[in-house]
C-alpha cells in the first residue's frame, strides 16, 4: 500500500507546494500594488528603476529586434517561394513582430537583465538585514523598494516593445530590399497597408504585463531570498527562469483573449 501511497503524497506535497508560492506571490503583488496608490510616493526610485528597464535595456532589445526581422524575412521567403507567394513576406513579418515576437522576445531579453538585477540587489538587502533597517526607520520596504519597481516595469516595457517592433520590421525591410530584391515602396506599403492598430496595441498591452511580471518576479525573489550569498544567487536565478515561463505563458493566455474565434 505504501508503494502506491508515497508516491501520491510526494505529488500532493508538491502540488500544495506550488499553490502556496502561487498564493504568496500574489498577496506579495496586491500588497505592493496597494501601495501605488497611498502616499507617500518615491518618485527618483521609480525615475531610476524605470531608466533602468527602458534606457540600459534597449541596446539589447534592439539587437534582437532587427536581427530577428533580419531571419523572419529570410526564413519566409524561403516558405512562400515554393508557393509563389512572396508578396506575403511584408505582411507576415509585420504581423508577428508586432503581436509576439516584439513583445515576447522583448520581455525574455528584459527579464534577463531586469529580474537578475532586482532579486540580486534585494536580496542582498535581505540578507545583509538592510530591509530591517528600513522597517526600524519607520520606511515601508514595499512601498520604497517594490512598488517602484512595479510601476517601471509596467509602464517602461511599452516603450521598448514599440521601439522593438519599429526596428525589427526595419530589419526586415533591409534584408528584403538589399538582399531578396524586394521594391522597397512595393515593401512597404504592403507592410502598412496589411498593419492594423489592433494587432500594435495587443503587442503593448502584452509587454506591460510582461514587464510587470519582470519586476514583481525579481522583487519577490530578492525580497524572500535568504541564506547569504548562495541564497541571493539561488534567487537570482529562479527570478530569470520564472520570468521567462511566465512571459511564454502569459503569451498564450493573452493571445487567446484578443484573438480567439
Amino acid at each position: 500500500m505504501d508503494l502506491v501511497l508515497n508516491p501520491l503524497a510526494a505529488v500532493g506535497r508538491g502540488v500544495l507546494g506550488a499553490c502556496r508560492t502561487v498564493g504568496n506571490a500574489a498577496l506579495f503583488a496586491l500588497e505592493a500594488v496597494s501601495h501605488l496608490f497611498r502616499p507617500p510616493f518615491y518618485g527618483r526610485l521609480f525615475l531610476k528603476a524605470f531608466l533602468e528597464i527602458a534606457y540600459f535595456s534597449l541596446p539589447v532589445v534592439a539587437l534582437t529586434a532587427v536581427f530577428t526581422g533580419m531571419v523572419l524575412v529570410l526564413q519566409s521567403y524561403t516558405g512562400f517561394a515554393r508557393f509563389n507567394a512572396t508578396g506575403a513576406v511584408a505582411n507576415l513579418v509585420v504581423l508577428s513582430i508586432t503581436r509576439e515576437l516584439g513583445p515576447v522576445l522583448a520581455g525574455l531579453m528584459v527579464a534577463g537583465r531586469i529580474s537578475a538585477s532586482f532579486a540580486a540587489e534585494i536580496g542582498t538587502m535581505r540578507v545583509t538585514d538592510q530591509i530591517d533597517a528600513l522597517t526600524t526607520l519607520s520606511t515601508n520596504p514595499m512601498k520604497y523598494l517594490v512598488a517602484p519597481r512595479l510601476l517601471a516595469g509596467a509602464l517602461a516595457m511599452p516603450l521598448l516593445v514599440l521601439v522593438a517592433d519599429v526596428l525589427g520590421v526595419m530589419g526586415g525591410w533591409l534584408i528584403a530590399t538589399l538582399k531578396l530584391g524586394f521594391v522597397s515602396s512595393t515593401y512597404l506599403k504592403a507592410t502598412f497597408d496589411f498593419l492594423q492598430f489592433d494587432d500594435v496595441v495587443s503587442g503593448l498591452v502584452k509587454a506591460s504585463v510582461f514587464g510587470f511580471i519582470v519586476a514583481l518576479m525579481g522583487t519577490w525573489c530578492g525580497y524572500n531570498s535568504k541564506g547569504g550569498a548562495q541564497g541571493v544567487g539561488g534567487a537570482t536565478t529562479t527570478a530569470v527562469v520564472t520570468s521567462s515561463i511566465l512571459i511564454l505563458a502569459l503569451d498564450y493566455v493573452l493571445t487567446e483573449m484578443f484573438f480567439a474565434q
